[in-house]
C-alpha cells in the first residue's frame, strides 16, 4: 500500500505539473483536494495526502525562478577601470554581462559572474551595448557594423580638452556605425563612484539620444543603477555633456581670480605703508606683520569689497533699464557673467570674513599685543600717570564691534539660505527677501562696521604714509557707491518706473511691435 500510494502521489504531481503549463496563466488552479476526487481513496487518506501535495507544490514554486523580473543581457565593449566598475554595478543590479574584448581570456580582475567573449560574440548576445572605450580606437566597430545595426550604443567616454574634436565623441560613433541607436549616457560618473556605491558622489547621469525608445532603455538602467538620469534631449547635446567633466569650476574662476588679485594687491600696499615705510623712517623691523597683522587688514578689505560687488550689478542692470525703457534687451555680456557669478563672489566673501573673525580672535594671544600691553602698564606707572576714561571712546569702540557682530550673523544667514538643500525649501518671495533685503542690511551693516573701526582718523596727516591712505578707506569706495546708487534707485518716481517695466511695460511701443514683429517672421 505505501508504495503504492507513493508512485500515485508521483504520479499526481507529474500530472498536476503538465497540467499547469498547460492551463492559462489567468485560470484558477485546481486543488490537491480536487485532483484526489475519484481515486477511490479513504477520505481521511485523501485528506492526508492533500496537504502532502500543497506542501511539495508551494516548494517547487518558492524554488522556480521568478522569471518576470529577470533583467536583459548588456554588453561591455572594453575591460578597463570604468567597464569592469559598471560591469560590477550592473551585476549587482541583477543584469546578465557580457564582456567584449579583443583578449577573450578570463582575468582576474573581470567580476566572475561575468562573461567574456570576444567583440562579435559578445555583440550578439545582447540589444545594448555599452562602448566604454576612448575615441581613438573606435575603429574596430566599423566591421562590426551589421552585427551592430539596430542595437542600442552607448558611448560613455570623454575628451582630455574641451571641444578637443569638431563633433562629439557620441557623433563620431553613429557616422561609424550608421544603423545603431547611439545613446550618450555615463561619462559623468566616475569607476569610484560605481565601487563605492555612488554614495560619496554625484547620483546626476545625463543622457541624450536621437531614439526615445533607446534613450529610455539607457535611463532605465541608470535608474536600477540607484543613479538619477537627467534627459538633455537629442545627441547634439553630446557636446556639452562630454565638456561638461573637464570644467574646473567654471562659474568660480572670477570669483576666486579676483579674490586672488585684490589680496595681492592690498598685501603689497599694506606692506609698503606698515613694514617698509617703518624701516625707512622710524628704522623700525616690523616685518613680523606678515604673518598676522598685514592679513587681518587685508582679510576684512577683501570681503566687504567682495560683497558690494555681489549688488553692484543689480545696480548696473537696473540702470541699463530705466535707460532702454525696456526688458527685453540683452544686457552686455561683461554683466550677464557677472551676475550669473554673483552667489560665488559672495561665498568667497564670507571665506574671508570667517579668516578675519579668526584672525581677530587670537589677537590677545600674541606676543607683540601682551607686550605692548605689559610695556605700556609700566610705562605709566613709573611716571605715575593714568589716562581719563573717554566715553565717546567708549562709544565707538562698542558700536564699531556690535556693528561687526551683527554684519557677520546676517553674513553667514545669507551664506545658509544660498546652499541648495535650504534654498530650494523656500519660495522666490523668502528667497529674494533674504538675497535682497537682507543682502543690503549686511552691505550696511559691514560698511558702517569699517566706517566707525576709522572714525576721524582720515583727517589725520600721520594716517597718510607716503601719502597712501589706509587700506580699509580704499574699501569703502565700491561699496558707498553701491549704497548710494541703490538709495537714488529706491525713490518714487524712479522704483515706479523700474517695476512697470520689470512687468513689461516698454517705453517705445514702436521698438516693441518692431521686435514682436520680427520675432514671429523669424518664427514662420
Amino acid at each position: 500500500m505505501p508504495v503504492r500510494l507513493s508512485g500515485f502521489l508521483h504520479s499526481a504531481l507529474g500530472n498536476r505539473t503538465s497540467l499547469q503549463l498547460l492551463r492559462p496563466a489567468l485560470a484558477p488552479a485546481p486543488t490537491a483536494s480536487h485532483q484526489l476526487e475519484g481515486t477511490g481513496l479513504p477520505r481521511g487518506e485523501r485528506r492526508r495526502l492533500s496537504a502532502q501535495m500543497n506542501k511539495n507544490s508551494s516548494n517547487i514554486m518558492a524554488l522556480a525562478p521568478n522569471t518576470s523580473n529577470k533583467r536583459e543581457t548588456v554588453c561591455i565593449f572594453g575591460t578597463g577601470d570604468f567597464g569592469r566598475a559598471l560591469g560590477q554595478k550592473m551585476i549587482q543590479s541583477g543584469y546578465p554581462v557580457v564582456f567584449g574584448s579583443r583578449s577573450p581570456q578570463t582575468s582576474n580582475l573581470i567580476p566572475k559572474e561575468a562573461e567574456v567573449l570576444s567583440h562579435t560574440e559578445a555583440a550578439q548576445k545582447a540589444a545594448i551595448i555599452i562602448i566604454a572605450i576612448q575615441r581613438q580606437h573606435y575603429d574596430f566597430l566599423t566591421p562590426l557594423a551589421e552585427i551592430l545595426r539596430g542595437k542600442v550604443l552607448v558611448d560613455v567616454s570623454n575628451n582630455l580638452k574641451i571641444n578637443q574634436y569638431p563633433e562629439s565623441n557620441a557623433e563620431y560613433l553613429a557616422q561609424l556605425v550608421p544603423g545603431a541607436k547611439v545613446v550618450k549616457a555615463f561619462n559623468t560618473v566616475s569607476a569610484w563612484a560605481l565601487q563605492s556605491g555612488t554614495l560619496d558622489a554625484s547620483r546626476q547621469v545625463f543622457v541624450c539620444g536621437d531614439d526615445m525608445e533607446a534613450k529610455q532603455m539607457v535611463m532605465d538602467i541608470v535608474r536600477a543603477l540607484g543613479l538619477t538620469p537627467l534627459d538633455q534631449g537629442s545627441l547634439l547635446a553630446a557636446q556639452e555633456i562630454e565638456n561638461y567633466p573637464l570644467q574646473l569650476f567654471p562659474m568660480w574662476k572670477f570669483p576666486i581670480f579676483l579674490s586672488l588679485g585684490l589680496t595681492a594687491f592690498f598685501f603689497f600696499y599694506c606692506l609698503i605703508r606698515d613694514v617698509i615705510y617703518s624701516y625707512v623712517y622710524e628704522n623700525k623691523d616690523y616685518s613680523f606683520f606678515i604673518a598676522i597683522s598685514i592679513p587681518n587688514r587685508i582679510c576684512p578689505v577683501v570681503a566687504l569689497i567682495l560683497l558690494a560687488l555681489v549688488y553692484l550689478p543689480g545696480v548696473l542692470a537696473a540702470i541699463i533699464q530705466l535707460y532702454r525703457g525696456t526688458k527685453y534687451s540683452r544686457f552686455p555680456d561683461w554683466l550677464d557673467k557677472w551676475m550669473l557669478c554673483r552667489k560665488q563672489l559672495g561665498l568667497v566673501a564670507l571665506a574671508f570674513a570667517f579668516l578675519h573673525v579668526f584672525y581677530t580672535l587670537i589677537i590677545p594671544i600674541r606676543y607683540y599685543v601682551r607686550w605692548r600691553t605689559e610695556d605700556g602698564i609700566i610705562s605709566k606707572a613709573l611716571s605715575n600717570k593714568t589716562d581719563p576714561f573717554n566715553n565717546t571712546n567708549g562709544w565707538l569702540s562698542d558700536s564699531y564691534l556690535a556693528l561687526g557682530i551683527l554684519g557677520f550673523f546676517f553674513f553667514v544667514l545669507l551664506g545658509i539660505t544660498s546652499l541648495p538643500s535650504v534654498s530650494n525649501s523656500v519660495n522666490w518671495r523668502e528667497f529674494r527677501f533674504v538675497q535682497s533685503k537682507l543682502g543690503y542690511l549686511t552691505l550696511i551693516l559691514c560698511t558702517a562696521h569699517t566706517l566707525v573701526y576709522g572714525g576721524n582718523r582720515f583727517l589725520s596727516p600721520s594716517s597718510y604714509r607716503w601719502y597712501l591712505p589706509n587700506a580699509y578707506m580704499l574699501s569703502l569706495i565700491i561699496p558707498c557707491i553701491v549704497l548710494i546708487l541703490k538709495f537714488v534707485l529706491i525713490f518714487p518716481c524712479l522704483d515706479r518706473q523700474l517695476t512697470q517695466i520689470r512687468q513689461g511695460w516698454e517705453r517705445n511701443p514702436q521698438y516693441s511691435e518692431q521686435s514682436h514683429y520680427i520675432i514671429n517672421k523669424s518664427a514662420v
